[in-house]
């Protein structure tokens, strides 16, 4: 299936979810995410969910890299550029949503790309390849390929896999593992 079929088929999916149920498999996949071997490392970017788009919660997620005393990384994203800052997130940061309801720090201490080791990525939906479909802006494909080649890229899904995405351009980066309610893949 192409991403533009994706995308309205997910984005319809995810519609008919519940807050409830957003909160339900939002703690399941981070219960999955508990059986990972990527907790050894410093620094995790992740992103804030969009209610409105009732994306993953990673609020449970945050919980976790928190009582591990991880450094919790939070990108604030520029859409004349389609590039992401990222910023160390601290007890004094101040956090905004954006024109597009996306949270997003204010400032902070600046954290070069280089330094991440361990990614949660939005998504929509994937593939048996580690291929995924996002919002169609690029953002986290160009955020990705500016990272070092061995930063662990997890994808969030509240859906399970699909079997193929056809349209993949060269740009496109494919994920590590991607977390569901009931199951991680790893490719």
């Amino acid at each position: 299936m192409v991403k533009s079929e994706l995308r309205k088929t997910y984005k319809a999916k995810r519609n008919e979810l519940s807050q409830n149920d957003v909160d339900n498999l939002s703690l399941d996949i981070s219960n999955q995410l508990l059986g990972l071997p990527v907790w050894k490392y410093s620094f995790y970017h992740i992103y804030l969910s969009i209610q409105e788009q009732k994306e993953v919660n990673t609020d449970y997620i945050l919980n976790i890299l928190s009582g591990k005393d991880k450094n919790i990384l939070l990108s604030k994203s520029n859409f004349k550029t389609g590039l992401m800052t990222h910023f160390l997130l601290t007890d004094s940061t101040h956090i905004k949503k954006n024109s597009y309801n996306i949270p997003e720090p204010i400032d902070g201490i600046e954290i070069s790309n280089d330094k991440i080791d361990v990614v949660f990525i939005p998504l929509l939906a994937f593939d048996k390849m580690g291929n995924r479909v996002g919002y169609g802006k690029g953002f986290y494909d160009r955020f990705l390929n500016s990272c070092k080649p061995e930063t662990i890229k997890i994808g969030l899904s509240f859906f399970e896999v699909e079997n193929e995405i056809t349209d993949i351009f060269e740009s496109d980066v494919r994920l590590d593992y991607c977390v569901t309610p009931k199951q991680t893949y790893r490719f």
